[in-house]
């Protein structure tokens, strides 16, 4: 492979990040297993890299192998060099300054849950310390923004969705734009992309200045969905189960656009969450949403979840073909009723606090091995709640194994992971997963792809 020669810069911050400790320096150039520099390689040339239409970390990782990073502290406060770094980050030779804010979020984000946060609530049960944990990296970021009414909508979707599937995630964001709502996304390209273009488009029709363009990643998946380059506020989780406990803390309302199994992923997260007995009082708007192309997708996934976890499921989110307009009507309207409960029980706005995201099921992070994939009990005869999040990590094994660079690796190592379960619900499971491939929904590079899974019924 022809290994990529690109820019050779040094970039300081401007706001995000003025100073370092001689420590953090240390801990960011140490290339030990312990130190901070692989991770923060890894995130900041997901950020460098942005606009690509590569799904694959390792592929991104081997595709620039020569890029490096150097940290310093200079008489004017820190300093990255950059070595070999994809050049469509620059113009003229200068970085362009939105991938600078977040190469340096990035940085933030990792000394700051690598060094500086404090996780000893000793008072608090493990759940709580969790979440408190997501709200002070939220809020260390400057993401949780008080004494502002619910506004932000959060949008999911696949980054490798089609041309009219794409152009649709934009419509939808212009309406919910016109109608003065922020976005939130995953922040990598295709559906999470799409609604921001939209919401910029009408935010400056309404003359909104302030249009907030969320993008919330993780270490694991950063590469493989780098940063788009509407993003303006950028975080880095620590892991998936606190990635998308950020998007239900921090959102106030979801939109599901077509994907594949990360989508599905998402979906099972916040259906086994609003499912569970302790949520069922908390309005939380959820609505599906394509063109009519993609009627066939959300029939699939609506057949789906009414097969393998029932109506009361069901009855959590609603699907809206082809209109748009109707989209952000009911969404505004979902939020006026996040608003009036918020109100009515004295809760914070900016942060869900009285959601409740069990700590077993939903915060604990799930390696996904070929033995932690196998054991998943995939059966009827528990909870629905927590069949959701059974199935749930079954489909996070299946997205590390597509697009992860540790993940590709296990099933290098050790071929295919193994899911087994009741008959009737594997089926559905293996029906959901071969339509993804038929839909060419599991990676932008499809047409090679090979499942990392076997589903014995």
């Amino acid at each position: 492979m022809d290994y990529h020669q690109g820019v050779t810069a040094s970039v300081t911050p401007r706001i995000e990040l003025d100073t370092l400790s001689q420590y953090e320096i240390t801990r960011l150039q140490d290339k030990s297993q312990s130190g901070l520099y692989q991770l923060f390689r890894k995130c900041a040339l997901a950020v460098l890299n942005c606009g690509s239409d590569m799904d694959d970390t390792r592929e991104v990782m081997e595709r620039f192998k020569n890029f490096d990073i150097k940290i310093s502290q200079k008489h004017r406060g820190i300093q990255l060099d950059l070595f070999n770094a994809p050049d469509t980050a620059f113009v003229d030779g200068k970085i362009i300054a939105g991938i600078r804010e977040n190469l340096f979020a990035v940085l933030r984000d990792i000394l700051y849950v690598g060094d500086e946060l404090d996780l000893n609530y000793t008072r608090l049960k493990p759940s709580q310390s969790i979440t408190n944990e997501v709200f002070h990296i939220l809020r260390h970021a400057r993401a949780v923004k008080p004494r502002i009414k619910p506004n932000l909508v959060v949008c999911w979707g696949g980054h490798s969705i089609e041309r009219e599937e794409y152009d649709y995630t934009k419509k939808v964001g212009y309406e919910l734009g016109l109608r003065a709502l922020d976005i939130c996304t995953g922040c990598g390209p295709g559906a999470m992309k799409g609604p921001m273009k939209g919401a910029t488009i009408a935010h400056a029709k309404q003359r909104n200045e302030n249009g907030r363009y969320v993008g919330i990643s993780e270490p694991g998946i950063i590469a493989a969905e780098s940063p788009n380059p509407i993003v303006n506020e950028l975080i880095t989780m620590p892991d998936i189960e606190k990635r998308l406990e950020a998007f239900v803390r921090l959102g106030h309302g979801i939109v599901v656009f077509p994907g594949g199994a990360g989508t599905a992923e998402e979906i099972l997260f916040i259906l086994g969450v609003l499912l569970h007995e302790r949520n069922r009082e908390i309005p939380f708007p959820l609505i599906f949403t394509g063109p009519a192309s993609s009627r066939e997708y959300f029939d699939s996934i609506d057949r789906f979840i009414r097969d393998s976890l029932g109506e009361e499921a069901a009855s959590k989110y609603q699907i809206i073909i082809d209109d748009p307009g109707q989209v952000a009507r009911l969404m505004k309207s979902g939020l006026s009723q996040v608003t009036r409960h918020r109100r009515i029980t004295g809760e914070a706005f900016h942060f869900n606090w009285p959601l409740f995201v069990d700590y077993e099921l939903f915060q604990q992070p799930f390696e996904p091995t070929h033995a932690n994939m196998a054991a998943l009990a995939l059966h009827r005869d528990q909870p629905t709640h927590r069949l959701a999040a059974n199935l749930r990590r079954a489909l996070s094994g299946i997205v590390a194994g597509n697009v992860k660079e540790a993940g590709i690796r296990e099933i290098e190592a050790h071929g295919p992971f193994e899911l087994q379960g009741d008959s009737t619900l594997m089926k559905n499971l293996d029906r959901l997963l071969q339509q993804f491939v038929q839909q060419r929904r599991m990676k932008i590079n499809f047409s090679d792809y090979q499942p990392c899974y076997q589903i014995r019924h």
